[in-house]
């Protein structure tokens, strides 16, 4: 059986099987609640009912095997019901205990004995909470939830229990189709899932919270399938690395881990990556009442001067653009506002238009004639009594269906639209946002996966076997010689004792570089000395480095920039290629762009184009700019090194040099896996 038609008979079964006591009980309770059509069985060798049904006392006891069974006994008698399950051909299993691989190594051997009991059964947990499938009235579920039946919904895949039952909770009217909690993903990962929900129409968007996934390949693949179909999938990461500090001493490992992987490897595949609960929910709000957007045009419209510039305060930090009006425009909206009323977007249309629907829907008609890919108005909701509310969407609404714009309404707080007036604008295809700084995020995300939609989608990335835990570095010159032999510029350069520096200052010509051998952080030791010019100068920065072998080489002059570079292994995940403001000052400056092996020429220049140093790279009030072929010339070489040598862990340069023509590295890392 496919592996994305496994668990159909866990996600919409036609019998389901409950074993335990309170918790079982409440699942089939649940289950109840929600109007399950199918035959729910209860197995307790302890009472003779539960949820008002007879309960027999062993799985063997029960009148067939179940499609689906939700365990909620300890954690060891949960191995032997999970065998007696399997071994009656159960379709699959939910497992409520904890205490397995999450506990440590005793947890970890009695999860190994679980997935031996359970065979080829899928298994869903342990340590969760199980499955809310409000589309066909299933709940595999210990506790309450506040999910409803619906005809279709975003589907919550997530791997905490907690986080799965407080967004069933959730009061902003987005419609919730199932909530998956994976727990261990022992059996089960956030892979699979979403595959098996992918194929289901009434599923219109996947939501995820994520801490870690247990195949990026097989994920890519699932995100690319619902990127072609249109789907959309938001994801909200969380979770430090804890495994992927192989490396200590590079600048990378201090400014990049799992996290910034994740955050690229979204970004590759078309999945919006967000920050907070409300972020992941605004965002599918959006996207499932308007679907993803055309551009980043927007035209904001609110009754009140401070709104409007509250918005167009807060859209400085995002990638959208409020165009003004042309000449044309502006007088065919000022036609529609009282004398002397400022046209500006963000536009603030006067109180005196308040609860006139007629010239409101002139106004923002005419607002929405403009060469725009979405409109807004910010409307707050009172507590009652919103009769000139909903005037005010009626005229949005109208103009919607004049203009075909994509519309959302827009709270500054998300308590000032209630559930009941959310779900009213979606329904008649208007998105409901709550909170401004969330809606604006959500429009900037919508606009992101519009264009990539638009675009041909991007190769597979490269997931590395595991290596060797012990990483070892290469000293500078034979990192520096590797990156020379795949035709990334490097100084000339002499390995050479501390007494015989100046010589080799000689041969290579002033000005110079003197530097130690085998240290990291060279200038936190005062181990490096720069445009050295005479030959005086040379020994005495040989003296006072103090080491016997010294690198002496070119000292770069002219530079415009200079950028941190690197590729590095990120297990689970792939080879993360990390773009930044470097040198001396990179731990501080947070300007870096995150990207995945392999990386086309096409996306290494937008990333680095699109950082603060990019201004500079381009000329910065006129003065010189950078080479930015040679700069993304540089950097496609290091990324092939990393990319083509198995035993490369990182390659890391910092700084990368960029001249006016030209670029090169002037300190570089190796490390390679270790025997």
């Amino acid at each position: 059986m496919a592996r994305a038609h496994r668990l159909k008979p866990l996600l919409a079964p036609s019998s389901i099987a409950v074993v335990g006591g309170r918790h079982a009980e409440l699942s089939a309770i649940q289950c109840d609640l929600l109007g399950f059509e199918g035959e729910v069985w209860v197995v307790n060798p302890h009472r003779t009912e539960l949820a008002g049904r007879p309960a027999v006392p062993a799985v063997a006891d029960l009148p067939g095997p179940p499609d689906a069974a939700f365990v909620a006994v300890n954690r060891n008698l949960t191995v032997e019901i999970v065998r007696e399950l399997a071994d009656i051909g159960a379709g699959g299993v939910v497992c409520y205990a904890a205490g397995f691989a999450e506990a440590g190594e005793p947890g970890r051997v009695l999860q190994d004995e679980l997935m031996a009991a359970a065979g080829s059964m899928p298994v869903v947990g342990p340590n969760c909470y199980g499955i809310v499938n409000a589309l066909d009235g299933v709940a595999l579920w210990p506790d309450q939830q506040g999910c409803r039946r619906i005809d279709s919904g975003v589907a919550f895949i997530t791997q905490s229990g907690n986080m799965g039952l407080n967004l069933t909770m959730q009061r902003r009217g987005l419609p919730i189709s199932h909530v998956i909690t994976v727990g261990n993903q022992a059996s089960v990962g956030i892979e699979e899932c979403m595959e098996a929900v992918l194929d289901d129409s009434r599923v219109v968007a996947i939501g995820l919270h994520v801490e870690s996934l247990t195949d990026t390949a097989w994920f890519a693949d699932v995100a690319m399938r619902a990127a072609t179909r249109h789907l959309p999938v938001v994801a909200l990461k969380t979770g430090a690395s804890t495994v992927g500090a192989a490396i200590t001493e590079s600048h990378t490992a201090s400014l990049a881990g799992a996290h910034e992987a994740y955050r690229a490897l979204f970004e590759r595949y078309g999945v919006v990556a967000v920050d907070t609960v409300p972020q992941l929910l605004e965002t599918l709000q959006l996207v499932t009442s308007i679907g993803p957007l055309a551009g980043k045009r927007l035209a904001s419209l609110s009754c009140s001067g401070g709104e409007a510039s509250l918005v167009a305060d807060l859209a400085r930090d995002r990638d959208l653009d409020f165009p003004q009006f042309d000449a044309e425009r502006s007088a065919a909206i000022a036609a529609t506002l009282p004398p002397e009323t400022s046209v500006t977007n963000p536009l603030d249309y006067p109180t005196t238009m308040w609860g006139d629907g007629e010239r409101l829907t002139a106004c923002f008609t005419e607002v929405m004639r403009s060469p725009i890919d979405a409109a807004m108005v910010v409307l707050d909701f009172p507590h009652q009594d919103d009769e000139a509310w909903w005037t005010t969407v009626e005229a949005f609404r109208a103009a919607r269906d004049t203009t075909e714009v994509p519309v959302a309404v827009v709270a500054t707080l998300p308590e000032l639209l209630p559930a009941d007036a959310s779900r009213r604008l979606a329904e008649s295809g208007i998105a409901p946002l709550h909170g401004l700084g969330e809606g604006l995020r959500a429009l900037d995300e919508a606009a992101r996966l519009g264009a990539f939609y638009e675009s041909d989608g991007p190769a597979p990335h490269l997931v590395p076997e595991p290596g060797g835990a012990t990483a070892l570095p290469l000293g500078e010159a034979e990192a520096k010689d590797r990156l020379s032999a795949v035709g990334v510029a490097v100084p000339n350069a002499v390995v050479t004792a501390a007494g015989d520096a100046v010589a080799a200052a000689a041969s290579i010509g002033y000005p110079v570089v003197v530097k130690a051998l085998g240290l990291e952080h060279k200038s936190d030791f005062g181990a490096v000395a720069t445009g050295l010019q005479r030959p005086h100068e040379v020994a005495a920065a040989a003296a006072a480095i103090g080491h016997d072998r010294l690198l002496v080489e070119t000292h770069v002059v002219d530079v415009i920039a200079e950028l941190l570079v690197s590729v590095r292994r990120e297990p689970a995940v792939g080879l993360l290629v990390t773009i930044g403001n470097g040198g001396e000052y990179v731990e501080l400056l947070n300007d870096r762009a995150h990207l995945l092996a392999p990386a086309s020429p096409e996306s290494i220049r937008a990333a680095l184009l699109n950082l603060d140093v990019g201004s500079v790279l381009a000329g910065y009030r006129n003065r010189p700019g950078g080479d930015v072929a040679a700069v993304v010339d540089a950097i496609s070489a290091i990324v092939e090194l990393a990319t083509n040598d198995p035993e490369v862990i990182e390659v890391e340069v910092n700084p990368l040099l960029v001249l006016a023509a030209g670029a090169v590295a002037a300190d570089a890392s190796i490390w390679v896996e270790g025997s």
